[in-house]
């Protein structure tokens, strides 16, 4: 059998075989244009809803702060002298009445005995002229003296009196400024550094101060209150926004710098009424009990301010609520199940909270879970109540923001309206 050229073979090889396989494709795209029977549809978007429910909520405020001493003294020498010794422990709790300081006492001990000798001549010139006094006064009585002998000896002992008054006084400064060489802590509170070293030359005037003692119970908490944060809470007072405690009876709780919760509380007992011009805020003062002194003057703390109300406040979960590229919006939930989106005014975070000042109205449902999922008149199916901002989210869930941006009181999640 004589074979066919080689190109003869191909050529009618691949004619047949782009008629088989265009009818293969053919039938496979028509097979793919119709939907299986039985395979569901996509169904509604499920979601989470909550009912507008006005209500009066208690508002905290919270400012950086820093501690103080109720009682700060500065231990200072009163007389000059030698430093003979420190004799408390640097850094040490004093008490009342302690000792921290000893000076040279032997000059002023010499000084009090001078000034006694000088009370004792005066003392002595005192008796003579009351002695002579009384020999004059009968004399001139009966003539036997001048008036003028008689005023010279009453003279005399007035001065004499006074010399001895004088001199008491003299002695009385002795006695000081023996006493002044013992140093003795005025307060309960904690003792600072020796700034003198034992048997320093010490003046009252030039290098007086030895050490500083700070009360630790209570201790004082400020902080300060900006113009503009001032004006706002004013005005949202005159709006009815915003109801402060009865006489300003704030409660002050502290925050220390790792996020505990200091045990004592306190209240506001200062608020200075002008504003520094350096930094646009007035200075205001709390002073709560520190009874272990765990708290020391100087700590960076954070001021909690509880006792506010807002009324009637409107609150939403933070993740409730979405930014679009102009505004913050929520969707709200009709009769038919569908979602419309509002746009809302958000005030400030409350714990996982956001205020809504205006946007919403009573009764109305807000989607909370799935509201990032959800576009404008889709169906939903509702699934529940929204799920606590503790328990972890799913999935598909809108992750709860980090507390450094809550702080900024920016918005949660960003979606195009």
């Amino acid at each position: 059998m004589k074979c066919a050229p080689l190109n003869v073979c191909q050529q009618r090889f691949s004619r047949g075989d782009v008629r088989r396989v265009l009818a293969c494709v053919t039938l496979a795209l028509c097979a793919g244009c119709h939907k299986p029977a039985g395979l569901p549809s996509t169904g509604p978007i499920e979601v989470t809803v909550m009912t507008v429910e006005p209500h009066d909520t208690p508002v905290d405020f919270e400012f950086t702060a820093q501690t103080e001493s109720s009682r700060e003294v500065q231990i200072r020498a009163r007389v000059d002298g030698f430093l003979d010794k420190r004799v408390y422990t640097e850094g040490q709790l004093v008490h009342t009445g302690q000792t921290l300081f000893l000076m040279d006492p032997k000059p002023f001990e010499a000084a009090l005995q001078t000034a006694k000798g000088q009370l004792a001549q005066q003392q002595a010139r005192l008796y003579v002229t009351k002695a002579n006094l009384a020999r004059v006064f009968p004399l001139a009585k009966q003539n036997a003296l001048s008036q003028k002998d008689l005023d010279d000896a009453t003279g005399n002992e007035k001065q004499a009196e006074a010399a001895v008054i004088a001199a008491q006084g003299e002695v009385e400064t002795a006695q000081l400024n023996l006493g002044y060489t013992t140093i003795k802590s005025p307060l309960n509170g904690l003792s600072s550094f020796a700034q003198q070293q034992d048997g320093s030359y010490v003046t009252a005037a030039a290098n007086g101060l030895l050490t500083t003692v700070y009360q630790l119970d209570p201790m004082w908490v400020n902080f300060s209150i900006s113009e503009n944060e001032l004006l706002g809470y004013r005005s949202q007072i005159d709006r009815k926004q915003l109801v402060f405690p009865a006489d300003n009876d704030f409660t002050v709780s502290v925050i220390l710098a790792d996020g505990t919760l200091f045990p004592s509380t306190g209240h506001i007992n200062f608020a200075n009424p002008a504003f520094s011009t350096q930094t646009g805020t007035f200075l205001v003062r709390a002073s709560l009990a520190n009874p272990t002194g765990s708290l020391h003057p100087g700590q960076f703390v954070r001021a909690r301010v509880a006792g506010a109300i807002r009324p009637n406040a409107i609150l939403v979960p933070q993740r409730a609520v979405l930014q679009g590229a102009k505004s913050h919006f929520v969707w709200v939930v009709d009769k038919d199940s569908k979602a419309h989106q509002r746009v809302v005014e958000p005030g400030e975070w409350h714990g996982d909270d956001w205020f809504i000042t205006e946007g919403l109205k009573p009764g109305e449902r807000v989607v909370v879970d799935g509201a990032i999922r959800v576009t404008a008149d889709t169906p939903l199916k509702i699934t529940g109540a929204p799920r606590p901002a503790s328990q972890p989210a799913g999935a598909n869930a809108p992750q709860k923001e980090p507390q450094q941006h809550l702080a900024s009181r920016q918005s949660g999640q960003t979606v195009t309206q």
